[in-house]
């Protein structure tokens, strides 16, 4: 079995570098930019990143990393239970206090053109991030978003995480910081560090 996952890894594709080398499954990795040619033949939204199963093609990070943590059995809570509905919360939780947070100031400091960008919006992101990762670590149950267990869920939140720190946005808590040294010190993280 092979994939063969699309995308440069300085974006949301790291993401499912970072679980590949975990789940230690074969993959080849074509680091395609968005809306190139090669990356349109693949999948015509032209967005990163993309993962080839055979003849299947899945988009979007989080929909990669829930379908393979599933097929692999790892990294995972099994569908249709409690901890997995507590797991499924906490990303999508991510995704919503942490990752828009930071993928609105990227819109609006280089992504759109700079005629529809709005600056001012930036500092707003900037204080609700800190808002929301001084709840998150409040709330943090152990070393990982789910106790003891090491999910998906913790490599959405490394990864924003990472982002926030090359984003200059506010640094993350002391327990949330030590979450993330804990994160990042993983070999599959290193691993996957090493093709940035």
């Amino acid at each position: 079995m092979s994939y063969t996952l699309y995308g440069s890894p300085r974006s949301r594709t790291f993401r499912v570098i970072w679980l590949l080398e975990e789940l230690g499954v074969a993959y080849d990795h074509v680091p395609a930019k968005p809306q190139s040619d090669e990356l349109r033949a693949v999948s015509p939204l032209g967005k990163i990143p993309v993962l080839r199963d055979g003849d299947s093609v899945i988009p979007d990070s989080s929909a990669i990393l829930t379908y393979l943590a599933d097929k692999h059995g790892a990294l995972t809570f099994p569908a249709g239970t409690i901890d997995r509905a507590r797991q499924d919360a906490w990303t999508f939780r991510v995704l919503d206090e942490v990752e828009g947070l930071l993928w609105t100031a990227a819109r609006h400091s280089f992504i759109l053109p700079e005629e529809a960008r709005v600056p001012d919006i930036k500092p707003a992101c900037r204080a609700e991030y800190a808002h929301n990762i001084a709840r998150i670590a409040a709330e943090l149950p152990g070393p990982y978003l789910m106790g003891d267990t090491f999910t998906i869920a913790d490599i959405v939140l490394t990864h924003c995480l990472t982002w926030a720190m090359n984003a200059k946005f506010p640094e993350a808590p002391p327990r949330l910081a030590a979450y993330l040294e804990t994160c990042r010190a993983r070999p599959a993280y290193q691993a996957a560090q090493s093709q940035s």
